[in-house]
């Protein structure tokens, strides 16, 4: 099947085969974030009328739509009401995806869905079927906005006796859609995140409870919402599971290894502790958020925060990483390999070496990737090691903490960023799915004779 594009009266023909769902989402994912840069360029989108730097908004642009949270320029102090109504909108078409955004105005009009934008829609809500994918498109919409809807709303309470309500009103759906898509974008400036509120349970737990949803995955999301339907899938219930255990192991980690910093947890109430350290074990899944300043954590604290930003939150999510399954799936196979045992078992379930063989390649990729951007920035950046490792992480994992190095990187060094956010949001096997020629291996399929090497 061939394509036919006319430009100045030329005919070229492209072959379908290029066009996969992979290299549209890709695509679609770069013009969306150049759309966001070119609006956020101009003069209307800031306080004082002067325009940012285009390689500024490109990398606000990018942090907004692969809903990471980096941000060279302070949020709440540049951007005027257009331009964080831009960014908002960023947040929300690039954390639910465009092809989801293009199904509903498509659902709307009253147009079918052909069976093109289904496997992109099978593609971009990281499905293994096509059956029931419109169905899910339209759960997902629905669940999405309620608890978006949700969470904007008892923000807007508790900011309209501080703010009056047309602020609070902007600021609550502001921060519940960045929340809920793990963006970790804030409007309070000085890069303060929600430093001010560390103590106030209802900010608190309202973020916190729209990351977690958010994290759990669409999947997961609309399993739980159609429950009395069904029973919960495997893949759910060790999301829960997984989560719930990240969650509460964090917490605690971070709490006793904070518990006398005076620089952080030390001076805060005992209550206030407790709701800091799960907020700060929540956050690093890739939310991006904090209610105290993580760059005065000790050095254990941050490693073990990365090691939560690797992990990340679920598949089929707002959030990044190698995510919870991939985890679990990696944990389970060492597991069965001490054990001896020929199979990986999950809860009474086998599951298939495909699998396990992908959860192994992603998670290697990412440390490879990790390592490599690294090591570029530290030889072209001025900041320690540790700090620039860290900024990595969480741009690769799409989480967006930082220990404050972003606005002070070179040229380079956000173009780095740039591409480490850009690789995190698209998943790193949809990239090498969108590099790969399809072409024919006659040799892709045989097996050769076995032959043993020495391990360990």
């Amino acid at each position: 099947m061939l394509f036919y594009l006319g430009f100045k009266g030329k005919v070229i023909n492209m072959d379908a085969k290029f066009i996969t769902p992979s290299r549209v989402l890709v695509v679609g994912f770069a013009l969306l974030i150049l759309l966001g840069a070119l609006l956020l360029a101009l003069p209307q989108a800031t306080q004082d009328g002067n325009r940012i730097s285009f390689l500024n908004a490109i990398f606000t642009s990018t942090s907004a739509v692969c809903i990471t949270g980096l941000s060279v320029v302070d949020v709440g102090m540049t951007f005027s009401l257009f331009g964080q109504a831009v960014i908002l909108m960023l947040i929300q078409v690039g954390g639910l995806g465009f092809m989801t955004f293009a199904a509903l105005f498509a659902l709307i009009l009253g147009k079918k869905i052909t069976l093109k934008e289904r496997l992109l829609l099978k593609e971009a809500l990281n499905q293994v079927s096509l059956a029931g994918i419109v169905r899910l498109t339209k759960y997902v919409i629905q669940v999405s906005f309620a608890i978006e809807a949700l969470g904007a709303f008892i923000l807007t309470l508790r900011w309209s006796a501080e703010f009056g309500l047309s602020k609070a009103f902007f600021y609550g759906l502001f921060h519940a859609v960045s929340a809920f898509n793990n963006a970790g974008f804030d409007l309070f400036g000085n890069f303060s995140s929600l430093m001010t509120y560390s103590g106030d349970v209802i900010i608190n737990l309202t973020i916190m409870f729209l990351t977690i949803l958010g994290g759990l995955g669409f999947t997961v999301l609309v399993g739980i919402y159609t429950y009395r339907e069904r029973k919960l899938s495997l893949h759910a219930r060790i999301v829960l599971q997984a989560s719930g255990i990240l969650v509460l192991l964090g917490a605690v980690i971070i709490l006793l290894l904070e518990y006398l910093n005076p620089l952080t947890l030390g001076p805060l109430p005992w209550g206030t502790k407790v709701l800091a350290a799960f907020f700060q074990a929540v956050s690093p899944r890739s939310a991006g958020f904090s209610t105290v300043n993580i760059f005065n954590m000790y050095d254990t604290t941050l490693l073990f925060m990365v090691m939560l930003m690797f992990i990340g939150a679920s598949p089929g999510s707002t959030g990044g990483g190698i995510k919870t399954t991939t985890f679990i799936a990696i944990i389970y196979s060492v597991l069965s390999t001490f054990q001896g045992k020929p199979y990986v078992v999950i809860k009474e379930r086998t599951i298939p070496f495909e699998i396990i063989r992908k959860a192994l390649a992603i998670t290697i990729s990412l440390i490879f990737l990790i390592i490599f951007v690294t090591f570029i920035l530290s030889i072209t950046e001025e900041a320690s090691l540790f700090s620039l490792f860290f900024e990595v992480t969480s741009a690769l994992t799409t989480t967006g903490l930082s220990l404050g190095i972003t606005p002070a990187l070179s040229a380079f060094g956000k173009v780095m960023i740039i591409i480490a956010m850009f690789i995190g949001r698209v998943g790193l096997l949809t990239l090498v799915y969108f590099l790969a020629q399809r072409t024919k291996n006659p040799i892709a399929h045989i097996k050769f004779p076995d032959e043993q090497i020495l391990i360990g």
